[in-house]
């Protein structure tokens, strides 16, 4: 029974981000693993997340069911420490997870209205576009679009990356499934693997780099590991796809609206200006994001003005109907509110699982009996079963002792231990909805040996130039 209990326990911890709190506040803490209160906010964790799971089947957002979750879990805690007269201990616990919520919170909201100006602007469609029209054969729009997914997902995130990269394989492949699901596979093994060398294409590398433990030129040591994590199964699946080459499309290529390309120099610009800020100033890079989402804003004043308009409707709430506009607050509208919002519940309730305890239960578990190495070996496994950001956070809250080494690795098995399952990452959820019909778990789950090949390969190249 009792390694019964230390895997839930390490499910509940390193699925799920916060727990670390307790180890920074264990002084004003009381341990509640083995009360009432404690089996009960863990019950209602694993219901809660049991929802996510399922909200495919259930069609339920799933940032709802780890909002109530947060919500009822801290006020356990709250009620308990209160009637044992520390009023305070609870506050000051769920203010710190906020704080680390909300620096988060407001880079992945830059990032993505960034994202959302390009989508707008149609560079990613005349990309897909321009890939449509050249008349690739199978073989070769599979590489291509891995290939791309792989250097794309550094800038623009593994999620957009995927979804993009498939638009283009179902525009030229919709006649032959197998090589749509095939691709797609392949297309989410790339953008995880791409994701996994800069802080920029995964929210795990950039929890790492917010966090100060792996510096920003540091992530470039995980490239030649997440090269073959990428390259082994793409190699092997090559040789299973169809043959020839997809019919011929005669669409036009769809053209970039004004301004296009130079958002794209914008949000390089904004990623430099986080990155100086980090390095330099030792500064969040949070405040860097938020004055690259000036520098947009005023670009759109200027896209405004150039379109004759009487009115700057670019800093007015959303909803105003204006040839070609260019309005900045419906691409913040347009942002992953669920995914934020999934995430915010998920760090406030594994936060007060932590602060009940578990944490320590757990890290003594992963680290202490099963050694650096193989937790963090397991980190990527469990990140395939449940998702990498929860796993990630847990990592980088329990704080285990480990060296640098050991810190890259975990930085690489959380990204690309994902790609071991379509559930496993935001990119493979995605385009099970995106390719319905096409790639879907069971598609995916097929090809999971080679994945696994490549998976095992990257770790052992890592451990060898690292």
């Amino acid at each position: 029974m009792k390694p019964f209990v230390y895997l839930l326990l390490t499910l509940t911890a390193v699925l799920f981000p916060s727990l670390a709190f307790a180890a920074n506040t264990a002084h004003q803490s009381i341990d509640l693993t083995s009360h009432w209160i404690g089996y009960t906010a863990i019950a209602i964790f694993v219901l809660a997340y049991s929802l996510v799971i399922l909200e495919e089947q259930l069609h339920l957002r799933k940032s709802k069911p780890v909002l109530l979750a947060a919500g009822l879990i801290w006020i356990l805690i709250a009620a308990y420490y209160v009637s044992n007269g520390m009023p305070h201990a609870a506050e000051t616990a769920i203010r710190h997870n906020f704080l680390e919520y909300a620096e988060l919170f407001f880079f992945l909201l830059v990032a993505m209205t960034y994202i959302n100006a390009l989508l707008e602007r149609d560079v990613f469609n005349s990309l897909r576009d321009w890939l449509v029209q050249k008349g690739y054969s199978y073989r070769a729009l599979f590489w291509i679009t891995g290939i791309l997914a792989f250097f794309i997902s550094p800038i623009a995130d593994n999620l957009t990356t995927a979804l993009i990269m498939c638009a283009v394989v179902l525009a030229v492949g919709k006649d032959e499934p197998k090589f749509v699901a095939m691709s797609c596979v392949n297309i989410v093994v790339g953008a995880n693997a791409g994701g996994a060398f800069s802080p920029f294409g995964d929210i795990t590398t950039l929890m790492v780099w917010q966090k100060g433990i792996v510096q920003f030129t540091e992530f470039f040591h995980l490239f030649l590991p997440s090269v073959v994590n990428f390259i082994i199964p793409a190699f092997i699946m090559q040789f299973f796809l169809p043959k020839g080459n997809p019919s011929s499309s005669a669409s036009k290529i769809t053209p970039i609206k004004r301004g296009g390309l130079f958002i794209v120099g914008l949000f390089i610009l904004t990623i430099l200006t986080a990155v100086s800020f980090h390095n330099f100033l030792h500064l969040p890079p949070v405040f860097g994001m938020m004055l690259g989402l000036g520098y947009l804003k005023f670009f759109g004043y200027y896209l405004r003005k150039i379109g004759h308009a009487t009115i700057d409707h670019s800093d007015l709430p959303t909803g105003h109907n204006i040839t070609d506009e260019f309005d900045i607050f419906d691409k913040i509208a347009k942002a992953e509110w669920d995914t934020l919002f999934f995430f915010y519940g998920v760090i406030l309730a594994v936060g007060g699982l932590g602060f009940i305890g578990y944490l320590g239960m757990a890290s003594e578990f992963m680290y202490g009996e099963l050694g650096a190495t193989n937790a963090n070996i397991l980190v990527g496994i469990l990140s395939a079963i449940v998702d990498n950001i929860p796993v990630m956070f847990a990592v980088l809250t329990m704080q285990p002792d480990m060296n640098h080494t050991q810190w890259l690795l975990v930085t690489l098995t959380a990204g690309v231990g994902g790609s071991l399952l379509s559930v496993g990452s935001a990119a493979g959820v995605a385009l099970m909805g995106q390719a319905r019909g096409y790639y879907t778990f069971f598609s995916h789950l097929k090809w999971t040996p080679v994945i696994a090949l490549g998976y095992g390969a990257s770790i052992y190249v890592h451990l060898l130039i690292n």
